[in-house]
């Protein structure tokens, strides 16, 4: 690919990304202008968010055509999906979705999909933005020489990062995680248990979040348990917040040489399941009459 050719006048978060993730893949030059049918046809030239048409094997990623009961779509899904990374975006960066929604339905409907007032869309907007589409927007051309698109190919290698260790993680926990049924009293909780290993789990709780997240299991999970990366013992966190556990009860328990005092989370030097499946029954809340 020797050029990148994307729509002139104002940016919007969706091309800009589009454009960062294949400006760290190709690291060729990106002008700002109405493509030519010529460049529409050469697969060398790569067309985002501008020229009516969808075709990846010509390197043409644009949305606009696309009709009105189209599911939400942007410029920076046609790339992610051509580059076979699309299902693990939309699972891994929360903030994909409200991108597609932002630019195919606009502030007022992405607002009520959220659940929020339109003025909340603004005002999650920071200097960072502004600049960097700012910027963006007034360059008619820009070379791999510039700072500009030296900032732009970070925020490209990032992302292709991130989900390049996101998919490894959430593997690596595949084959490892075990669910647990954990008995309180009269009722159950559900909690996941990731045994030590070798090589050591790298973030083992923000880990055990995404792969929650990615099996869909919010809402049914109250507790992960993780090993604790500055001990022999495990952490054992409430997730999400959840609203039956307080880790705080379980501080004065003998193998417990932490316990947040807002009742998140607890250290533990326990290393048996069943002690650890203890503990979690030990900080469960009574329940509310």
């Amino acid at each position: 690919m020797h050029t990148i050719v994307t729509h002139p006048g104002g940016a919007h978060k969706d091309d800009l990304l589009a454009v960062c993730v294949l400006a760290a893949i190709h690291g060729c030059p990106v002008v700002r202008r109405e493509p030519t049918p010529e460049e529409l046809a050469d697969p060398a030239v790569a067309v985002v968010d501008i020229g009516g048409v969808h075709d990846p094997a010509r390197s043409n990623f644009d949305h606009h055509h696309f009709p009105r009961e189209h599911a939400p779509t942007c410029a920076l899904s046609l790339v992610l999906d051509h580059l076979g990374l699309y299902q693990d975006a939309l699972q891994f960066c929360d903030w994909l979705e409200t991108a597609e929604w932002f630019d195919s339905r606009g502030p007022k409907k992405t607002g009520e999909w959220l659940g929020v007032p339109r003025r909340a869309i603004s005002q999650l907007n920071s200097p960072i933005d502004m600049t960097l589409l700012r910027r963006f927007a007034q360059s008619a051309r820009i070379e791999p020489t510039d700072p500009i698109y030296a900032f732009m190919k970070m925020v490209g290698d990032d992302l292709l990062e991130y989900l390049r260790v996101a998919r490894e993680r959430l593997d690596f926990i595949d084959g490892r995680v075990e669910r647990w049924t954990v008995p309180c009293g009269q009722d159950v909780l559900e909690a996941l248990f990731l045994p030590r290993s070798e090589p050591a789990a790298d973030e083992p709780s923000s880990m055990m979040g995404s792969y929650i997240r990615a099996r869909k299991l919010e809402g049914v999970i109250a507790a992960i348990v993780y090993p604790d990366r500055r001990g022999e013992g495990f952490g054992i966190g409430r997730y999400e917040d959840h609203p039956a556990l307080d880790f705080s009860r379980v501080e004065g328990e003998p193998d417990v040489h932490f316990a947040h005092k807002s009742g998140f989370m607890c250290k533990t030097t326990a290393t048996d399941p069943a002690r650890l499946k203890e503990l979690i029954a030990l900080s469960r809340l009574p329940p509310r009459r």
